[in-house]
């Protein structure tokens, strides 16, 4: 059973920083590229930041200089730092696990809550 699930999100005050986890299990973590998603209230969810097998890292535009997408092989995790933390970053963050095979495979953690608010 494939299981991604989310920790570290809550209630951080703009400026502040937040680390968000994603630890799964049941895939061979080592062989999917990784990411984080996050779907804002009333909004299309969208790609933050992704990691390749190879650890190759792309972010949103919106998130550059601010996150970092990184992972552990053998903990079988991923993680996102987040500073600098502003009200638009409130959302609700996924994690995604994505295989490019034939066919391509897509795991999704349940979403952790990440709300940034004086």
């Amino acid at each position: 059973q494939v299981q991604l699930v989310e920790s570290g999100g809550g209630l951080v005050q703009p400026g502040g920083s937040l680390r968000l986890s994603c630890a799964t299990s049941g895939i061979i973590f080592s062989l999917y590229d990784m990411g984080w998603y996050r779907q804002p209230p009333g909004k299309q969810r969208e790609l933050v930041a992704a990691i390749t097998r190879g650890r190759t890292t792309n972010y949103a535009d919106s998130v550059k200089g601010r996150f970092t997408i990184s992972r552990d092989n053998v903990k079988k995790t991923v993680y996102l730092q987040m500073n600098s933390l502003k009200p638009e970053d409130t959302a609700v963050y996924y994690c995604n696990a994505f295989d490019s095979g034939r066919p391509p495979i897509n795991y999704w953690g349940q979403g952790t809550q990440v709300t940034v608010s004086s």
